[in-house]
């Protein structure tokens, strides 16, 4: 029993770092989100282009799209895509 309780701060230590991993892309999304939320101009600058793709017939959430959007704002594939959604969804519900 004394070797379970040595063992049980390192433990605790490896989850409340496990929890701490796991809580960096939920708290990296949301000032993502606030990135746009907080700046109107920035998601009404990412509808106009995700309008201009969708008069060639591609989606806000095609590969292009999301390339073009990764590319401008310097962020990855899945981050523009996170984006994209949000944008769509908050300034510019004709884009598809």
């Amino acid at each position: 029993m004394a070797s379970a309780s040595r063992s049980r701060p390192r433990l605790l230590a490896t989850a409340a770092a496990a929890l701490l991993l796991a809580g960096g892309p939920v708290l990296a999304q949301s000032a993502l989100l606030d990135s746009v939320k907080n700046n109107p101009a920035k998601a009404k600058a990412i509808c106009a282009q995700l309008k201009q793709l969708n008069a060639q017939g591609l989606a806000s959430t095609s590969p292009q799209a999301v390339a073009l959007v990764a590319r401008q704002q310097n962020l990855s594939p899945m981050d523009a895509e996170v984006l994209n959604t949000y944008v769509v969804g908050l300034y510019c519900p004709d884009v598809r």
